[in-house]
Order: C-alpha cells, then sequence, then structure tokens
C-alpha cells in the first residue's frame, strides 16, 4: 500500500516538476493574472464554471477572491456560474444542460469581465457555449484543461493545458495554478 501511496506523490510532483520547467506556461500565468488585476481595477469581475469536481474547483477560486486569500482586504467581485441552484436546475430542465452558463453569463456578464472554465478533457459542452457567449459580449476567457487541451483550446484567450491525462492529477494542477494566480493578484491589487 505504501509504494501506492507514494506513486501517486510522485506522480503529481512529476505533473508540477513540468509546469515549473514551461517557461511559456511561467509567462503566461504572469500574462493572466496581470489581466485580472485589470479586469479587477476596472470594476469587473472573475467568473468560474465547471462540471463536477471541477465545479468545486471553481467554487473554492472564486472564493478566494471574493473571500479573501492571505490579506484581509475588501471582497473582489467573483463567482462560480453554478451556486444557484434554483437557476441551474431549472435551465438545465427547461432548455439544457448544455446552456447552463452560457444564459448566465449572457445574462450577467459585461465587456471586460473574466470567464475561467476547468474542464479536465477541454470538451465540456456547457464551458464551450459560456466561451462563446463570452466572445461576443468581449468578455476574456481562460481555460485550464488537461494535456491536449481539448476543444476549448481553440476558443480561449489563455490555455493553462496541465501535461497530464490523469483527471485527479490534472485537478490539483488547476487549484496549483488557481492559487498562484489569486495570491499575486491579491499582492498587485492589495
Amino acid at each position: 500500500m505504501s509504494e501506492k501511496i507514494k506513486q501517486i506523490i510522485s506522480s503529481s510532483i512529476e505533473v508540477k516538476q513540468q509546469l515549473l520547467n514551461d517557461e511559456g506556461m511561467l509567462s503566461k500565468l504572469e500574462t493572466v493574472v496581470n489581466v485580472i488585476t485589470k479586469a479587477f481595477q476596472n470594476g469587473n469581475k472573475v467568473l468560474f464554471c465547471g462540471n463536477g469536481g471541477s465545479a468545486a474547483d471553481a467554487q473554492h477560486l472564486a472564493a478566494e477572491f471574493s473571500g479573501r486569500f492571505y490579506k484581509d482586504r475588501k471582497a473582489l467581485p467573483s463567482e462560480a456560474l453554478h451556486c444557484n441552484t434554483s437557476y441551474l436546475t431549472a435551465v438545465a430542465n427547461d432548455y439544457s444542460y448544455d446552456v447552463v452558463y452560457s444564459r448566465m453569463l449572457d445574462g450577467i456578464g459585461v465587456e471586460g469581465d473574466v470567464v475561467i472554465g476547468l474542464s479536465t478533457s477541454g470538451n465540456s459542452t456547457n464551458i464551450l457555449k459560456a466561451f462563446e457567449v463570452a466572445k461576443n459580449k468581449n468578455i476574456i476567457t481562460i481555460a485550464f484543461t488537461g494535456s491536449t487541451g481539448g476543444k476549448m483550446k481553440d476558443v480561449c484567450d489563455y490555455l493553462f493545458n496541465v501535461p497530464s491525462t490523469t483527471t485527479p492529477r490534472i485537478q490539483e494542477s488547476h487549484i496549483m495554478l488557481g492559487h498562484i494566480i489569486c495570491e499575486l493578484v491579491e499582492e498587485n491589487l492589495f
């Protein structure tokens, strides 16, 4: 059993080591930190979306902005788009689950906002449709995916495709990347 545990930890470290050595990814992180900082400075919001574990991660990262990360400071306008269960279940029932994020984004998203979609496959239809709405409204799109980027790689402004095909390793890295962004945006603003 302990060998299996060590193997899992080593696998997680290996993925993060690849990210650490990817200069393009590190540069893109700096760029996105500045993009999000500017969005907040301009009075815009950062919205998150995902499904399953990625929905939990989306909610977690939104709370880092709207609550706090390290500093006691004013709340930043950030939310995960799935948190209104009455909306989510009504739209999924009356229309389709595929439009739960695009419809919400169409209602509350404005030019200059940022939407971050988390999808380990990069192929979540509801996030792809949200990114279509975002493009039409001049909302900045950031995709957190697995290694291939899936369909999201072709429709986002910034892609963080974690070098793994294993869902838990991808999600662990999504949280790490998200925490880096939250920490540095908070430092920039406060």
